[in-house]
């Protein structure tokens, strides 16, 4: 009897093995292979815009642009990431086609003209856009939907930075704060790899990061100077977790500053560029526009200088963190993350200046916990440490990505992300308070999106 039991569950487990992988691959590979056309444009408009720096000063227009291409077409697309998670939680009206090109374009025009913004939010959009998709033509059902999403936000998130394994455990950790729900976790593993596999045949090559020190605290814990460096890896982490919180809360505030202020809507993205060109030129560089990964000044700032002694200035940090709030709350579109790794790196240089520490290791601790901090996915960003750095300090990865993940408080870059469990006993918000206020926020926010204009 219970032999025939144990038959019947493998078997069973065996075809749901079997209909989710014939399910997400082709879902998951034509999400890959859209990212990875997305990065080749996202390539050649920032080399355009390199070599052509007058095309800053078109910012506004650009910002326009973006705004009618949404009014006019985006109808509830604008609410991009907090869209799509919201549909996994709650079913409703689905994910519209439309999002995958509208975000495509809106990205391209934003990072062509030189506003500072990411990529994970275009590929998320698109990765999401495309799963509801397939789940409409395939008629799947609620709990399916379900799941085919969290796949798609696997599947765009592993190929946009070449990281399948954290791209299976974000899509799962990042719809809610404290807890983790496997039911997707075979769809997000096949999705995650596939996408990045169907990324790479398209002949897309991803940034290489490397921390040269070897530090040892990963093999003990007895000398005086491992146990020294965990403390200061602590510390650097309180920081980090404090500028995750900067960060949502500067974009939070400057969005309601421009819908206080500025009350014809089509003027905020003008305002929000006018800004960014003024800081440009009090700043004398270009350094915190786009992505940031590299520069083309040889001495400029970027997330690669930011691993090299000198490669970052005190303050890097925080203008990059200033023009990516700028030109997300104005309406210009693209992503977070990418602005978030800048943040951390450029933070970690300064720290390990400060406490006298390997400048390449602190970087890549404040790359992943910064990114962890904001995203509330410090299991995701430890994976992305050992993904992106190798495993050798995957010790100090997790202590800083989990000491960052509770000092950026209860606050997300995703409005949608859902508060199951607090972080701390007797924080400073109860359970119910937190989450009231977040669907608050979200109905606002759609009472706005969905109010008739005159």
């Amino acid at each position: 009897m219970a032999i025939g039991k144990i038959s019947s569950e493998h078997f069973s487990i065996f075809k749901h093995t079997i209909r989710w992988s014939l399910l997400t691959i082709p879902v998951a590979a034509c999400i890959g292979s859209v990212v990875a056309f997305f990065l080749w444009l996202l390539d050649i408009v920032t080399h355009i815009r390199w070599q052509h720096s007058y095309l800053l000063y078109l910012l506004p227009i650009a910002g326009i642009a973006i705004y009618f291409l949404y009014k006019l077409f985006g109808k509830n697309s604008e609410r991009g990431n907090n869209l799509i998670i919201e549909e996994i939680h709650e079913p409703g009206g689905g994910v519209p086609a439309r999002m995958a090109p509208l975000v495509l374009i809106s990205t391209i025009i934003t990072h062509l003209f030189g506003g500072s913004a990411g990529r994970e939010g275009t590929a998320v959009q698109m990765g999401g856009s495309i799963a509801s998709a397939f789940a409409k033509w395939l008629k799947l059902s609620k709990e399916d939907v379900q799941i085919l999403l969290t796949a798609g936000i696997a599947a765009g998130f592993g190929a946009v930075f070449g990281t399948p394994v954290t791209g299976s455990i974000f899509a799962m950790e990042v719809l809610a704060i404290g807890i983790i729900q496997y039911n997707a976790i075979l769809p997000c593993l096949i999705a995650g790899v596939t996408g990045h596999v169907a990324c790479s045949v398209w002949g897309i090559h991803h940034t290489e990061y490397h921390i040269a020190v070897s530090s040892g605290i990963s093999h003990t814990l007895i000398s005086y100077a491992n146990l020294w460096l965990l403390a200061k890896t602590i510390i650097a982490g309180i920081a980090f977790g404090l500028a995750s919180f900067l960060f949502i809360a500067t974009v939070h505030r400057l969005k309601s500053t421009w819908q206080a202020v500025i009350k014809i809507e089509w003027l905020i993205p003008v305002a929000g560029a006018a800004l960014i060109i003024l800081l440009c030129f009090l700043l004398q560089t270009n350094d915190y526009l786009g992505l940031g990964v590299t520069s083309n000044n040889a001495n400029g700032v970027s997330i690669v200088s930011s691993f090299a002694p000198g490669g970052a200035t005190s303050w890097s940090w925080f203008w990059k963190l200033l023009f990516t709030a700028i030109t997300l709350s104005s309406g210009f579109k693209g992503g977070e993350v990418t602005p978030l790794f800048f943040i951390g790196a450029a933070l970690g240089n300064t720290l390990a200046t400060i406490f006298h520490v390997p400048i390449d290791l602190f970087a890549g601790l404040g790359f992943i916990a910064v990114f962890a901090g904001a995203t509330n996915t410090p299991l995701a960003c430890t994976i992305m440490g050992v993904e992106l750095f190798g495993g050798e300090h995957i010790l100090l990865y997790a202590v800083a990505c989990f000491t960052a993940y509770l000092f950026s408080g209860h606050a997300s870059i995703y409005n949608a992300q859902k508060i199951e469990i607090l972080k701390a006993p007797g924080a400073s918000l109860s359970l119910k308070e937190a989450e009231a206020k977040r669907k608050a926020f979200r109905k606002s926010l759609l009472d706005k999106i969905n109010k008739p204009k005159p």
